[in-house]
């Protein structure tokens, strides 16, 4: 490409400026809502599951090999509290947590409700989950009080109780043998899950062992990451330790919740739907502003090949001219998203009605979007990708165009 076909390809552009910056303010448009709007998807798919986890299931669990498929009391890790307290201090992490699972039937004195009770430890439990910022009624456990339960609001509807109240249940341990126990309710949870709120109530993991004859076993260690970002290092470090083994699975956030990047592909797809129906749009306008453009010229471009310029030539001097246009376009939607981009991710986007939301489920009141070599560069590449190829039927077109004919064209 010589430097005449640049300048002369760049001054063509401008022959009908405001035709041309129309073109490219919509391309800019295209690519800033892109860069803005993938961004913030992207920081919402984190927080989205960062909250689904905290919630109950955490970043990691180690397991049973046996127990995800099978969530039997038998299947139990030895030791658990004493595991936990050294991932604790090799990892240099707080948020890990032991549990333990039973399942059993709860009556007050008016009903009765099957129900999964988990053993928890109570010091660090509010670390691996969101439940403990969830109490609406009363408090959390106590570390190491005995006899006390917390439950949701549902079950707590359910059973027709509330603070102080007593629930007797009745289960199976361990070694097969009756659990039995009498609890006083000492808080109520809303987590705004009806199944969870319904179907879990927590005790203390001491006293849960002791009911269920566990002998120090549980069911679950769960770990939080500081970031979502950090799990895969965070496995492969715990996989490091020795830890893991044939009586010991170590399990990421996918295993545990498979169907959590299903909904996230969903949620993509149908996005992008509405991507490609903006994309389409900003291509459709460059067809237009080309075709214009061309047919405009054809006086032009038929005296030109009159004078011995090839068809291919004219037609890449059109495809340049789309080039440039769509490279503006590029360089200037991408700068100005990253900086819109940049500023939400320092401050936060929110919408009418999440602060009340989040306060009300003790969830981040923010979103932030987060910048990427993905987020900054796939919309606006698709974009001027749609550009070019909606170009090339006003370049073909010069390959039909017969000098004599051109030359005229009014």
């Amino acid at each position: 490409m010589s430097d005449v076909t640049l300048r002369m390809a760049w001054r063509n552009l401008w022959r009908h400026g405001r035709r041309t910056w129309l073109t490219i303010g919509a391309m800019i448009f295209s690519n800033t809502l892109l860069v803005f709007s993938i961004s913030l998807q992207f920081g919402s798919y984190d927080m989205m599951i960062d909250n689904t986890l905290q919630a109950f299931s955490g970043h990691i669990q180690l397991q049973h090999p046996r127990y995800l498929d099978e969530s039997r009391m038998r299947f139990a890790l030895p030791d658990i509290a004493a595991t936990a307290q050294r991932l604790r201090a090799d990892i240099g992490l707080a948020s890990i947590s032991a549990r333990a699972a039973g399942f059993a039937l709860a009556s007050s004195k008016n009903r009765s409700y099957g129900l999964q009770i988990l053993g928890v430890d109570a010091d660090h439990e509010p670390q691996v989950s969101t439940l403990p910022g969830l109490i609406k009624q009363g408090r959390y456990l106590d570390p190491g009080a005995t006899e006390e339960i917390v439950i949701g609001a549902v079950l707590a509807r359910n059973l027709k109780i509330g603070i102080g109240d007593e629930i007797t249940f009745i289960g199976s341990g361990f070694d097969d043998s009756f659990a039995a126990g009498v609890v006083r309710v000492v808080g109520i949870f809303t987590s705004g899950i009806p199944d969870l709120d319904r179907s879990v109530a927590q005790v203390n993991l001491g006293y849960f062992q002791d009911v269920f004859a566990m002998q120090k076993r549980g069911h679950s260690i769960v770990i939080r990451a500081r970031h979502i970002e950090d799990v895969g290092q965070l496995v492969r470090q715990i996989s490091s330790l020795g830890v893991v083994g044939d009586a010991i699975a170590l399990r990421d956030w996918d295993a545990l919740q498979p169907g959590l990047k299903q909904a996230i592909q969903a949620d993509m797809t149908s996005a992008w739907f509405m991507y490609i129906v903006l994309i389409v749009l900003v291509a459709f306008s460059v067809l237009n502003t080309q075709l214009m453009s061309v047919l405009e010229r054809t006086r032009e471009f038929g005296t030109m090949m009159a004078l011995g310029l090839k068809p291919s030539r004219l037609s890449r001097l059109v495809m340049l001219e789309t080039g440039l246009m769509t490279g503006l376009g590029l360089i200037i939607g991408i700068g100005i998203g990253a900086l819109i981009t940049a500023y939400f991710g320092e401050v936060g986007f929110s919408y009418p009605g999440m602060e009340e939301m989040a306060v009300k489920f003790n969830l981040p009141d923010r979103m932030y979007p987060v910048i990427s070599l993905i987020s900054l560069t796939l919309g606006p590449c698709i974009v001027a990708i749609g550009g070019l190829l909606a170009a090339i039927y006003p370049a073909t077109r010069l390959y039909l165009l017969l000098p004599i004919e051109a030359m005229r064209a009014v």
